[in-house]
């Protein structure tokens, strides 16, 4: 008697309580990152556009996006350091901070700005938490690069230009975090 009750209660909660839905963010669209880009990164505008471009045409449109500064080496085994703002479409910009280990065919050491537009977050709290993937670098002087890192359904794709030596391919992770660590891991 008790379970048929309970069956009873659960279907006529499904079918009188409204359903909770969350609305979904709103997104950046290209000209909106292009734009804030131009200003961040000064000079690099077309290899900036290209690789917004890019973006929008593997991912859409992004939700977020993080605007900051990194160093980052490797020998053999490599680290990268960065802290910046991530900016919300209509949500407060927060300080937001990166670091993680890489392992693989890499070698040198480089300084960037970093543009990473952030898809599919609807909290910024999702963003607090590792993101793997395969990066590869090719600096003589300086240059500019898009990789991507995945967790779940968000996907962040870091825009780096800057100055350095380096060479080589990794995979590695980058863990946000809300406050700076010296921990990598």
């Amino acid at each position: 008697m008790k379970r048929a009750l309970f069956i009873f209660v659960l279907a006529f909660l499904t079918f009188v309580a409204p359903a909770v839905k969350a609305d979904p963010p709103e997104q950046f669209s290209s000209a909106e990152v292009v734009g804030a880009g131009h200003r961040f990164f000064g000079g690099v505008s077309s290899g900036l556009a290209k690789a917004v471009e890019y973006a929008a045409g593997q991912w859409g449109q992004p939700t977020a996006y993080i605007l900051g500064e990194e160093g980052s080496g490797a020998f053999v085994g490599g680290l990268r350091y960065g802290e910046g703002r991530l900016i919300q479409k209509n949500g407060p910009e927060l300080k937001i901070y990166w670091q993680g280990p890489s392992l693989g065919f890499d070698f040198g050491g480089n300084g960037d700005r970093v543009m990473m537009l952030v898809y599919q977050m609807n909290d910024p709290h999702q963003l607090l938490q590792r993101f793997v993937g395969i990066s590869g670098s090719a600096y003589f002087i300086g240059g500019v690069g898009i990789t991507a890192l995945g967790q779940g359904a968000i996907t962040v794709a870091p825009i780096r230009s800057g100055v350095g030596a380096r060479l080589g391919a990794n995979l590695g992770y980058l863990k946000f975090t809300d406050t700076p660590t010296w921990n990598p891991f």
